[in-house]
């Protein structure tokens, strides 16, 4: 990889990189501090690294960084969850992006990460797979139990029934 397809990448995938990251941490500094981490392990590793494999390299990195960001703050995690209203509280929301939010921010990161992948991304099993070291098996598995979390939380809320989220989407 050159300094040209280094360069490339910055612009065609930075954008992406970023709100996967903000959508995992939930925070914009952390975000693009993780970004920014990821650029240069990306940049460390461009003599040798192959152009072709350079977005996957990179959003594992993304992926990896943000791992070991909320495995580090995780206690701060559960000081905040305990401070959090009840679930009933919910049904004053309208804005389903908010729900929404707030059911992915109740998952596993790990599974979070592949929700995130595979229905905002677009990822494919296998992209997904390279990107989080998993094997397929494994993130279909991940994708199912997030989705299934997902149903369970809306419906448990009261908010929206499952069928009524897919057809707003």
């Amino acid at each position: 990889m050159n300094i040209a397809d280094y360069n490339s990448c910055v612009d065609q995938f930075s954008d992406f990189v970023y709100r996967f990251l903000l959508k995992s941490v939930r925070d914009i500094q952390t975000a693009q501090d993780l970004v920014q981490d990821s650029f240069e392990k990306l940049w460390i590793a461009h003599k040798d690294l192959d152009a072709s494999k350079a977005k996957s390299y990179l959003f594992s990195c993304a992926h990896n960084a943000m791992i070991d960001f909320l495995r580090r703050n995780q206690h701060t995690d559960d000081l905040d969850k305990s401070t959090n209203t009840p679930q009933s509280s919910f049904k004053q929301y309208n804005d389903i992006q908010e729900i929404l939010e707030v059911a992915l921010s109740n998952m596993k990161p790990e599974q979070r990460s592949v929700i995130l992948l595979r229905d905002l991304q677009g990822y494919s099993y296998q992209e997904i797979a390279d990107i989080t070291g998993l094997n397929i098996a494994q993130v279909k598995v991940y994708i199912f139990r997030g989705r299934l979390s997902l149903k369970q939380f809306l419906e448990k809320s009261h908010i929206y029934s499952f069928d009524d989220l897919v057809e707003s989407l």
